[in-house]
């Protein structure tokens, strides 16, 4: 491959990287947020992946209820599934019925 070619595919690779990380930031807010523990949930759809250093560094880049902004339920499953996430996704969908069925038993 030329060097332009490689060029062009690194920087594909690391755009990718940014945005995946970015929705991982998003769905660990959104526990965060939803008073869950996001590595906690991310394993119930991946318990293979505790070893993952990108993945768990990355969920570990939250703020405070306080100093975050408000995450709809729709909008991380919606960029869940926008990354091939479904796995994830379903364990989130379970865990926003189970607030929902909590909520409603209050």
């Amino acid at each position: 491959m030329n060097n332009k070619a490689n060029d062009i595919s690194e920087q594909v690779i690391s755009n990718y990287q940014k945005d995946e990380g970015m929705m991982i930031i998003i769905y660990a807010q959104w526990c965060v947020n939803n008073k869950l523990d996001p590595k906690a949930v991310y394993l119930k759809a991946y318990p293979d992946q505790s070893k993952n250093e990108y993945v768990m560094h990355m969920l570990e880049q939250t703020v405070s209820i306080d100093e975050a902004e408000h995450i709809p339920h729709d909008t991380v499953l919606q960029v869940l599934s926008l990354f091939g996430n479904e796995d994830l996704a379903f364990v989130v969908s379970n865990e926003i019925n189970a607030m929902k069925e909590t909520k409603k038993n209050e």
